[in-house]
């Protein structure tokens, strides 16, 4: 399985805009915040993993 690392880039309402760090890119990608973990705020680093986001400091 591949492994993805995100920076939540900004939150607005439900949904969140996120950034890839592992590769060269300004794409932002909208997820809802229903599939994120809970304490994210602008600035938390995820991992994408398994179809799963966990937040990097918890890894």
């Amino acid at each position: 399985m591949e492994t993805w690392l995100y920076v939540v880039d900004s939150i607005d309402g439900d949904y969140a805009n996120l950034r890839r760090t592992d590769i060269d890119s300004s794409e932002l990608k909208l997820v809802a915040r229903a599939l994120l973990p809970e304490d994210i705020e602008e600035g938390t680093r995820l991992r994408y993993e398994m179809f799963q986001y966990e937040m990097e400091d918890n890894i």
